[in-house]
């Protein structure tokens, strides 16, 4: 069976653009679109390699993969859950996350996959939110749940794939007792198919409903910043997990879509050595690596590994890091830019047009972007405003749940505002700037912190740096840098190298006027810096 692709290689990024229409199809099921269609088509077909923590991998097939998430559908379905109900998943990258989301959709239930680090807390306000009624975790995180279980009124049903307990159904001991067969959900393009929660960077986190439309809505960008997924010899892997959209949308259910064979590895703490080798020794070819561990793996002394395709968001990535890629993987990084609500709507093709320092590409086949000023007005090329994506693009979320009103402080008219500065020049690069509440008003200056961090983060001895505004009397604010270094490399004199090398490769306006040394950055959970923590 051959995947259908939309977006057609052609001579310039503008025909692709002009050629490109989205298909309008009458049903759209994410279980049927990456996997019933191949496990009827090509059964054996390779799906999945889970790499465990001694090295060992076990290989699944679209069939395997078909047949197992069938019979947990019929035990879901047995305990309760129905078409509409949430299902929560608190795993890792691992089959049972896969067969829970295959089986959600066959149901058309509503998946909520939930990050495993998360703390009681977190848990408690995403489950009480979404109102999950199941949820399936392993016995790593089980603990937490049981804590919070009385909390939880809506919980009906738990699940451990790992063994049973007291009042928790064991996983693989339901599904042996399950048929392998079941009538997959008839949904439709705007039908929900998952929640995913916001990062709350500003207020308690938002759940994000998306519609099975929102694989679809992906394909153009993943096909694109993948220099045109799928080629033969194709494999996707990613360290970012399954639960944020990054891993989720961006790598696990595309690798699937197209016959891609996805790697699945349970990493508790990023190693970028030990990425390099998994790379290595799964013979990756295609890899969705966050600025965070691209910064990481620069610091590793580990020889490069060829990739065919590598892709980046979420930070802006800076001109070092960009050539040290080429240079590692034999490739040049494709950055792109999305947020939870609508994601890959900006991003580059090397293949197709050369990368701009500092941009994070042009707006992806399929997808309007424009800069908006506060009024809502579309700003001219070179000016700084506000990312927004014109309603339209399959990946835009349905609303918040159960939030309306938040949904619309969401929009201006027929645009989704991003919360995100930055611009687009007259070739149509966009450029992204920081988040509206992270942008530094110095001297009438309006700075974006992104800039300073990747020209600090450029030099040979820092591992990180993350950019605020403090108040000044005099300036309304100056630029601060937080900056991680090297063991024994905090001193004063690196201090005024830094400040030099900003004040220089940028600009005097921009330049740190203090820098402070510390151990490690505050981060989400997504791996994006936390700078209101710093401003604590």
């Amino acid at each position: 069976m051959q995947p259908e692709i939309l977006v057609r290689k052609s001579d310039t990024w503008q025909a692709m653009r002009d050629a490109f229409r989205w298909p309008q199809p009458e049903t759209y099921n994410i279980a049927e679109q990456i996997c019933e269609r191949w496990a009827r088509a090509e059964p054996d077909r390779l799906a999945l390699t889970c790499l465990d923590a001694d090295g060992g991998t076990q290989d699944y097939s679209y069939i395997q993969l078909s047949r197992a998430s069938s019979k947990l559908a019929n035990v879901l379905a047995a305990h309760g859950l129905k078409r509409g109900d949430r299902c929560a998943v608190l795993l890792p990258q691992t089959l049972e996350t896969i067969l829970t989301h295959l089986a959600c959709y066959k149901l058309g239930a509503i998946a909520v996959p939930l990050f495993t680090l998360f703390g009681e807390d977190g848990l408690r306000y995403r489950l009480q939110n979404s109102g999950a009624s199941a949820l399936v975790t392993d016995g790593a995180n089980l603990h937490k749940v049981l804590n919070i279980r009385d909390d939880l009124p809506d919980l009906k049903a738990v699940y451990s794939i790992d063994q049973p307990a007291n009042g928790v159904h064991g996983f693989w001991q339901e599904l042996d007792k399950a048929v392998d067969t079941i009538e997959c959900a008839v949904t439709r393009l705007d039908d929900p198919a998952f929640i995913s929660y916001t990062s709350g960077t500003t207020g308690p986190p938002k759940g994000a409903l998306h519609g099975h439309r929102v694989l679809l809505g992906h394909l153009p960008g993943v096909e694109c910043h993948h220099n045109f997924l799928p080629q033969k010899g194709d494999r996707l892997w990613t360290p970012a997990d399954w639960a944020w959209m990054g891993g989720l949308t961006n790598v696990m259910m595309p690798a699937l879509n197209y016959g891609v064979p996805l790697v699945a590895h349970r990493m508790a703490k990023f190693d970028p050595e030990h990425a390099f080798w998994l790379m290595e020794k799964l013979a990756v070819r295609n890899v969705f690596l966050p600025p965070t561990a691209l910064k990481l793996m620069r610091q590793a002394p580990v020889k490069p590994v060829a990739l065919r395709s590598v892709g980046s968001g979420g930070e802006a990535l800076g001109a070092d890091l960009l050539d040290w890629g080429r240079e590692k993987f034999g490739t040049t990084i494709n950055e792109f830019y999305g947020q939870t609500e609508c994601n890959l709507v900006l991003g580059n093709s090397h293949t197709v047009f050369a990368p701009r320092d500092g941009s994070t590409g042009k707006a992806v086949p399929g997808s309007e972007v424009a800069i908006l000023d506060s009024n809502g007005n579309e700003l001219p090329a070179g000016a700084v405003g506000e990312i927004a994506i014109k309603r339209g693009a399959p990946q835009m979320f349905l609303g918040y749940w159960q939030q309306p009103e938040k949904t619309a402080e969401k929009f201006s008219g027929d645009w989704l505002r991003t919360g995100d500065e930055g611009s687009c020049d007259a070739d149509g690069y966009f450029h992204f700037s920081a988040r509206q509440d992270d942008v530094i008003t110095s001297s009438g200056y309006r700075i974006g912190p992104s800039e300073i961090e990747d020209c600090l983060a450029g030099h040979g001895d820092v591992s990180m740096a993350a950019v605020i505004g403090v108040p000044d009397a005099v300036r309304t604010e100056i630029v601060k840098a937080f900056v991680v270094v090297e063991a024994g490399k905090a001193t004063d004199a690196l201090k005024a190298e830094l400040i030099k090398r900003v004040r220089t490769r940028i600009s005097p306006h921009v330049a740190p006027r203090e820098i402070e040394f510390i151990d490690a950055l505050p981060m989400t959970a997504t791996g994006k810096i936390m700078r209101r923590e710093l401003k604590k």
